[in-house]
């Protein structure tokens, strides 16, 4: 074994540990940190095929723990948990932001914390794990990963706050609400959005947040946490 080799091996090993799992093949482990922006081979394609796996996973699981559950509420769950918050936030438990491998720009600009990027590599470790062991050992993987979602997911709850909005209003016969950018701060691969949610007859609700679409979702949960107070 190299000098490099072992500083490799010795570097990656606490993460190996967190994942509970041991490459054979410690270079699959390496491509999956890899970001394109990084020089040699990157982890878009482990990310693609980590991303299949993660999602049959998934959907077996749910499948076989919700025996009556209706399709349209199984593909609910399966997004909830397949989403990128969700995958960003156990690639945050594991610190993968620590492993990663960025070019110069993507390290400058804060990219080991941005979620797509710790999403991305979630499913590329997946990936990596397959070709390195199988199906089952990846699968055992996955589960473990997401034990303790899947323990406290349940059919109904995942629809979200512009959707829960709308329907209550629409279950008042109320008009429904308008959202607005009001702001946008920042350089265009890191901006901040303020978002304006207008309801007739209400104050306006105003979030911001890392996308368009989180401070929309922020907004609207603001008003229906108001909306259901005042009533």
């Amino acid at each position: 074994m190299t000098v490099l080799q072992s500083m490799r091996q010795k570097s990656l090993s606490p993460l190996m540990k967190r994942l509970d799992y041991q490459f054979s093949d410690q270079s699959l482990l390496e491509q999956a940190l890899t970001h394109r922006s990084c020089k040699g081979k990157h982890n878009e394609r482990l990310e693609f095929l980590g991303d299949a796996l993660l999602g049959l996973v998934i959907a077996e699981a749910l499948f076989q723990q919700f025996p009556a559950t209706r399709e349209g509420d199984l593909t609910r769950m399966r997004s909830a948990l397949v989403k990128g918050v969700t995958l960003a936030e156990i690639a945050q438990e594991l610190s993968l932001a620590e492993y990663l491998r960025l070019g110069p720009g993507e390290l400058k600009s804060g990219g080991a914390r941005r979620e797509s990027i710790l999403a991305d590599a979630l499913e590329a470790i997946l990936g990596a794990i397959y070709l390195d062991s199988g199906m089952a050992a990846c699968k055992t993987r996955i589960l473990q990963l997401f034990a303790s979602r899947l323990s406290n997911i349940a059919p109904g709850e995942q629809k979200d706050s512009k959707t829960r909005l709308q329907e209550y209003l629409q279950g008042l016969r109320q008009p429904l609400p308008v959202y607005d950018v009001i702001a946008t701060v920042g350089e265009a691969h890191q901006q901040t959005f303020t978002v304006r949610c207008t309801i007739p007859g209400l104050p306006p609700f105003t979030a911001t947040g890392s996308s368009r679409r989180k401070a929309e979702q922020d907004a609207a949960n603001m008003a229906l946490e108001t909306i259901k107070h005042d009533r």
